[in-house]
This record gives C-alpha cells, structure tokens and sequence, in this order.
C-alpha cells in the first residue's frame, strides 16, 4: 500500500454522529455543502484530488470514511480483502435482491447536519462506483437537491439492477416528479461494472430526469493505480482514476460540467482551479 502523508492535511477530520452511529468525515472548504463519498477501495488521493476540485468551486466537501485507509493507494491485493469486507458488511446491500444498503440512512443524517450547518438551496450528494447509487437513494432526505451518480457498480451480480427497495425507487421517483430534481450520471461505454443496461434501468426508473452522459472508453487513463489495473481492468472511474488531467479532455469536461451542475443547484463558482 502506498499512503501519502499529507493526502488529507488540508482538511479537517470531524466524528460525526448520525443515531447513535459514528464515522470519520473529511471537511475542507465554505459554501453549500457537498457529501462525495469514496469509490473502491476508499478515499485515495485520486478521491482526495476530486474532492478539492469541488472545495475550490465555492463549496463545504464533507468524505466520509465508509472503506479501506484514508489517503491511501492500495495494492490490488488489499484493494480486493478492502472489497470482500464490504461485500459482507452489514451496512451495504452488495447484490441483487439486497435492496438500498442500510448505510444510506446515516449519508441522509449527514447530508441534513451539513444543510443545517453550511446553509444554502440544499446539498450535492456524489457518489463514487461502489458509492455511486447512494447518491440517489439519499435524495430522500429533503435537504439533498443535486445527485449525482458516477458509474454506479451495485449491484454487482446483475448489470441492469438498482441498488433500491422497491420503495426507496418508488419513493425516488414521486420526489423526481414533485420537485423537478435532475439525476446527473456518468459511465465509460465499455465499463463492465457499470453497463448499459444500468443507464437504462435508471431511465426507466427516472425518465427525462435522468441525464446520464456516456464518454468512450479509449479516452480513459491508461495507467490508473494497481486496484484500477488489475482487478477493475476495464475504464470506469470518470473523474478519479481514470481521469486524465489535461485542459479539454473528456474526463475533464465531465469534471467540469459535475461542477457546473453543483452551482447551478446550489450556487458557487464552477472554476475548479
């Protein structure tokens, strides 16, 4: 494993306390709040470099810890143990028939906690691959107007499934309609964990609002970290470890219209520089 010292020096950890549950959550930044939660296997830099994109376009980041070593670059073997202790959690629904992983309902407290702190319309909720559904399914706490849905993995035995209980996606679905929420999402079109036929499930779910952008694959990195390498092997994360930082690039333009998104639903700048 690699770990960078001071990946996370510049933000504040805080225990926070939803129900009686505690996690560690990173916070860096002012203006309306953003929950961005870790892909697989955890916050690792490539995370923590997103996450100060989001910070630096006028907004309060919260990266709560769910997996893995914060800060870290895990080797593919320790990315995988990372991922099967996930998988047996009790805290995620990993495969179909699981419904909305139990997790969620602390990401909701989150979400309302850093509404009331930061203020403003509302809160961006991002999730990440493994994290990617929740941003969804937390749009039921009110105070969450802007998710965005980056290559959703779960359920990972069934590629046009949703991570939801029939009611949560029910329930989803009146509040998409009642408050005119738009679901932005992103996907490599040659990903394996996030497929076609998941866009097209949250399409039948979601309808117009949902707006999922689909970029070619070729133009992923083609040197991402050893988990991205060798076990993810395929293009997947959009604006993490497959994005290549260079002016005009696709994953970058994707970056830029995440945060586009986030300032149009919530106020801020959209520079992330």
């Amino acid at each position: 494993m690699t770990t960078e010292p001071d990946a996370l020096s510049d933000f504040t950890a805080r225990l926070v306390d939803v129900d009686g549950v505690s996690k560690t959550v990173h916070v860096s930044g002012s203006g309306p709040a953003v929950v961005l939660m870790p892909e697989m296997p955890g916050i690792s830099p490539d995370v923590v470099r997103f996450a100060r994109w989001i910070r630096d376009a006028g907004f309060t980041v919260h990266l709560p810890s769910l997996f893995g070593v914060d800060g870290a670059y895990p080797t593919a073997a320790h990315g995988e143990r990372i991922m099967r202790r996930a998988c047996v959690s009790a805290e995620f629904r990993v495969f179909a028939g699981g419904g909305t992983s139990p997790v969620v309902s602390w990401l909701r407290g989150l979400a309302a906690q850093a509404h009331a702190e930061c203020g403003g319309p509302g809160v961006g909720a991002i999730g990440l691959c493994f994290t990617g559904n929740f941003a969804l399914a937390m749009a039921l706490e009110p105070a969450v107007v802007a998710p965005v849905v980056n290559h959703p993995a779960l359920p990972l035995d069934d590629p046009g499934g949703l991570e939801l209980s029939p009611e949560d996606a029910a329930a989803l679905r009146d509040r998409v309609e009642r408050d005119g929420l738009t679901v932005l999402a992103y996907r490599f079109d040659n990903d394996r964990w996030c497929t076609a036929q998941r866009f097209a499930a949250y399409r039948d779910l979601l309808g117009d609002a949902f707006d999922g952008r689909v970029l070619p694959g070729h133009v992923a990195n083609p040197n991402p970290p050893p988990f991205f390498r060798e076990l993810v092997a395929c293009p997947h994360s959009v604006v993490t470890a497959h994005l290549v930082d260079e002016e005009g690039h696709p994953t970058v333009r994707a970056r830029d219209e995440i945060l586009a998104f986030l300032a149009e639903r919530l106020g801020g700048a959209v520079s992330p520089r």
